[in-house]
């Protein structure tokens, strides 16, 4: 008689009792966090745009300082799991969000396709998407870049290729 196979470690294991690998690698490695986020006072709805952090690489879409990020940049959110359950602005393709809600990772990221490319080619990766980092732009001038596209499911994520 054949074992079945073992189900992957984020289908079992609640957020709060993953180890420190675990946790990163739910991270999809997309980018769409580290976009600058308006909130509108009056309806508190969340706007994002396609301005990054000032610590963004976009060559990467990683954060270029990841260990002192909170620290650089005070208003950085470091992500817990009460964080995850309660943020309205991670956007829906965040493996952390996704977790949460008990819902499994699609077939594009890193830990189901086995390679960070398919972040890509899904579309979710704002990589070629981001207009500037938010040290290269007019305060004045951010509202002009809210778009759509960050806090939405592309299209090509839901398929696979």
């Amino acid at each position: 008689m054949r074992e079945p196979a073992s189900r992957p470690f984020w289908r079992d294991t609640p957020l709060e009792a993953m180890d420190r690998a675990q946790w990163e690698s739910l991270c999809d490695g997309c980018g769409r966090c580290c976009l600058v986020k308006l909130e509108d006072e009056d309806t508190g709805r969340i706007h994002a745009t396609d301005i990054a952090c000032r610590l963004f690489d976009a060559a990467t879409c990683r954060c270029a300082d990841y260990e002192n990020r909170t620290t650089v940049v005070p208003d950085c959110v470091g992500l817990t799991p009460e964080a995850v359950r309660t943020l309205t602005w991670l956007p829906p393709t965040c493996g952390y969000r996704l977790v949460a809600e008990g819902r499994d990772l699609p077939w594009w990221h890193p830990l189901v396709s086995g390679t960070p490319e398919t972040v890509e080619q899904a579309g979710v990766s704002v990589k070629g998407k981001v207009h500037c980092r938010e040290d290269e732009i007019a305060l004045e001038d951010v509202v002009d870049r809210i778009r759509p596209w960050p806090l939405a499911w592309p299209k090509k994520a839901g398929r696979k290729p």
